[in-house]
């Protein structure tokens, strides 16, 4: 079993992975509807990250930052795939793809760790509710 303190940085990198994404793509919609979901997302994980740094400060840790390689892979990867296709529909596509590998990421946690604490347990909850219902959203996109 995992340690709350391993989970919640776990929870946290996938939601500053998120973010990042949305900062990126976000420069590449044109589509104002598309804009202003992509800015309710990343204010929710927002939301999420704050309850992940209270929750931290329970077990003396620190949220971690991002590994600069991973960071620096994920703007690559999102400028090489809209080099030629910047629709609505690609970087959908995109985005969904990342979101389902941080339910894939959230659900192992939880399965792994079905004692950990309440408060954690909860948080890891609403990310994966949270990711899954962005994924219905931006299919609307495809």
């Amino acid at each position: 079993m995992d340690s709350p303190g391993y989970i919640l940085n776990e929870i946290n990198k996938g939601i500053k992975m998120g973010m990042d994404s949305i900062s990126t793509v976000s420069e590449k919609v044109q589509d104002d509807r598309f804009k202003k979901d992509l800015k309710y997302q990343y204010d929710k994980y927002n939301e999420i990250l704050n309850k992940v740094n209270d929750e931290l400060e329970n077990y003396d840790d620190f949220p971690k930052e991002l590994n600069p390689m991973q960071k620096a892979m994920g703007w690559m990867s999102i400028q090489f795939n809209t080099l030629d296709d910047k629709s609505n529909s690609k970087i959908s596509e995109m985005m969904i793809q990342g979101t389902n590998m941080g339910i894939v990421e959230g659900v192992k946690l939880l399965n792994h760790n079905p004692d950990t604490d309440k408060n954690v347990k909860d948080i890891l909850n609403e990310f994966i509710q949270f990711q899954e219902n962005t994924v219905e959203q931006l299919k609307k996109y495809l």
